[in-house]
């Protein structure tokens, strides 16, 4: 607010009282709330987002999406310091620390290597997990109604559904009898998938076969030695060093000519025969509603972890007809895309 100078000196000794207080408030107006609000802006909002895979997984794009659509629009109400370990989980640990260097207000993270490390690195700053088989058994939450510490966000229920994968593939392979398990042993979660999968196989009188693998050269040799012995089908284990590897699992299973089911769908698009699992893309976009609520003053103690409800069937109808199989009818019909 400007005010007249002659006013000043000429007006009444009132009118010259008022005018100043009129002033001195304006400026105080002006001093105070700035900075208050500089603090509540919602552009002072730095997200982390770690992931032990890959950003060519196009999932995470699920959580820009869901930012969008609660009417945050990137680089001005919110920016993303986005790390992706590639799937080299002695990564996770400095990246944790850079986005701690960053001063970001609320990490996303994605699977449970990546919340490990951030869970180990901070105490304080809000974690929103995505993907995570047991938060509670892991240590990163007390329940899953109320998980009391600094981390929230959603579990998955791969371990669960890796006893479905197997009676899946008892559909598309008749009589089968011998299935192998493609698993990473750096991944605490795949050795209770195997667990699973045992249990399931037992009733079944079917001889499950474990291939551990973490590089490249290990998913190569663990084909010759499914093909060694003379496995029929096989499971590929969440983990995100597959995720990112999906196009060389894919491609060796057709070269070997087995049928391979995972519960990630970017598997299947990529050559595999079939998937069953979530909606990883819905799973990131329900994660932008645990941050908004978050930055907006909600402690992630007090945020229930949200698990999956909706599961999905896919399959590649053109990695059938290469290895000579049929989609059986019960099949086409519980499938809930059908891809070439």
């Amino acid at each position: 607010m400007e005010t007249d100078s002659t006013e000043l000196r000429t007006g009444p000794a009132s009118q010259r009282r008022r005018i100043m207080l009129r002033a001195a408030l304006c400026g105080a107006a002006l001093a105070v709330p700035l900075g208050a609000f500089a603090q509540r802006q919602p552009g002072a909002w730095r997200i982390g987002f770690l992931a032990s895979g890959s950003s060519s997984t196009r999932v995470f794009d699920g959580f820009r999406q869901g930012m969008r659509e609660l009417g945050h629009v990137e680089g001005r109400q919110f920016d993303i310091e986005w790390r992706f370990a590639n799937g080299v989980y002695d990564r996770l640990p400095g990246l944790a620390a850079e986005l701690l260097k960053s001063n970001v207000d609320v990490v996303v993270a994605a699977t449970a290597p990546s919340v490990q490390a951030m869970h180990r690195a901070t105490a304080t700053i809000p974690i929103v997990m995505v993907a995570v088989p047991d938060p509670v058994g892991e240590g990163f939450a007390t329940s899953l109604s109320r998980p009391g510490g600094n981390i929230t966000g959603l579990s998955n229920i791969v371990v669960e559904v890796s006893s479905k994968h197997l009676e899946l593939l008892g559909v598309a392979v008749p009589r089968l009898s011998r299935v192998a398990v493609l698993l990473n042993p750096l991944n605490p979660s795949d050795s209770l998938i195997l667990e699973q999968i045992h249990g399931a196989a037992y009733g079944r009188g079917i001889k499950v076969l474990p291939v551990e693998a973490s590089t490249a050269a290990q998913i190569e040799a663990g084909f010759g030695a499914m093909v060694r012995a003379r496995s029929e089908a096989m499971i590929v284990a969440a983990d995100s060093y597959f995720d990112v590897q999906r196009d060389q699992i894919a491609k060796l299973a057709l070269a070997n000519r087995l049928p391979a089911i995972s519960s990630n769908r970017e598997m299947t698009e990529a050559g595999g025969l079939m998937s069953y699992g979530q909606d990883l893309t819905e799973h990131y976009r329900r994660a932008a509603t645990y941050v908004d609520k978050i930055v907006k003053g909600a402690k992630p103690g007090d945020l229930p972890i949200e698990q999956p409800t909706v599961l999905e069937l896919v399959i590649n109808r053109r990695t059938v007809a290469a290895l000579g199989l049929t989609v059986a009818r019960e099949l086409a019909l519980r499938a809930d895309k059908l891809i070439d």
